[in-house]
């Protein structure tokens, strides 16, 4: 009954997120030739930008409707709205478990790609941005909810490299589900990739951004919807279960090695050049 009660005082909360969703749904999809292929924008990305700026941090007029007790309430209600959305990937992987089979050597071996933060992000993180220790947490891995507990366990999120994970998570909440979107239909419109090798790639361990990338691939190839759903779905699923063992045990200490192995030289002499 609390929660119930609680619940009802947000009205304005999901009154927000009602209009929002239908005002996203018609709208529609719309499509927008982009060189070669074509960006394919959903009602998914309506919606995220509406529900931005009724941020009243954002857009300060909106305080009077959405409140602070709303913001903080509306993000634990995100992982409530994705069940539904997970529960369906996993009523498609039954039906399509030979497909998974045969692509399964790809699935495991995509998973590689859990330490691709390193290789691209880590130089730009440290020589570019001229980050701290900050990078460590920014660059080990894409930062969703398993690594956010690996750096607070092993740092605390209090810490230089827990700013460095928070911050990349903070910034992937609000632009990954976006970012997503684009990739996902310009590469699908470009036909040089194969649709199941991008369906794999949706599943990088976030739902939200799976969804984006997901909707945008079966949008653009809505005849293998089925077969991208399952694909994206298990793939998912083996981020989730070899993404928090592999930043654990591989990325997280290549990415402190090199770290103290070149930055970490000249936090050494920064120090020792305060002391004297």
């Amino acid at each position: 009954m609390n929660a119930m009660r609680g619940q009802m005082e947000l009205w304005r909360l999901h009154l927000a997120v009602i209009v929002v969703g239908v005002i996203a749904e018609l709208i529609g999809i719309r499509k927008i030739p982009f060189g070669i292929g074509a960006i394919l924008l959903l009602p998914l990305l309506y919606a995220f930008v509406m529900a931005a700026l009724m941020n009243p941090n954002v857009m300060p007029k909106f305080a009077k409707f959405i409140g602070k007790k709303e913001v903080a309430a509306a993000s634990p209600l995100i992982v409530i709205a994705i069940m539904p959305f997970i529960a369906k990937f996993g009523t498609t992987i039954g039906p399509a478990i030979e497909t998974i089979i045969a692509a399964g050597p790809a699935l495991l071996l995509q998973e590689l790609g859990n330490l691709g933060t390193i290789v691209l992000a880590f130089p730009l993180a440290v020589w570019g941005l001229k980050m701290g220790r900050e990078a460590i947490g920014a660059t080990f891995s894409i930062a969703r909810e398993p690594n956010l507990a690996i750096i607070a366990d092993r740092y605390t999120l209090k810490s230089p490299e827990g700013a460095g994970v928070m911050g990349v998570y903070v910034i992937g909440t609000l632009f990954g589900t976006f970012i997503f979107a684009i990739l996902a239909s310009v590469f699908a419109s470009m036909e040089y990739f194969d649709p199941r090798a991008l369906a794999m790639a949706c599943g990088i361990g976030s739902g939200s951004m799976m969804a984006a990338c997901t909707g945008a691939l079966t949008s653009a190839i809505p005849d293998m919807k089925d077969e991208i759903l399952a694909l994206a779905g298990a793939s998912n699923l083996l981020t989730y279960a070899t993404g928090l063992y592999v930043g654990l045990f591989i990325a997280l200490p290549v990415v402190e090695k090199i770290y103290e192995a070149t930055a970490g030289k000249n936090d050494a002499a920064n120090a020792a050049h305060k002391e004297a």
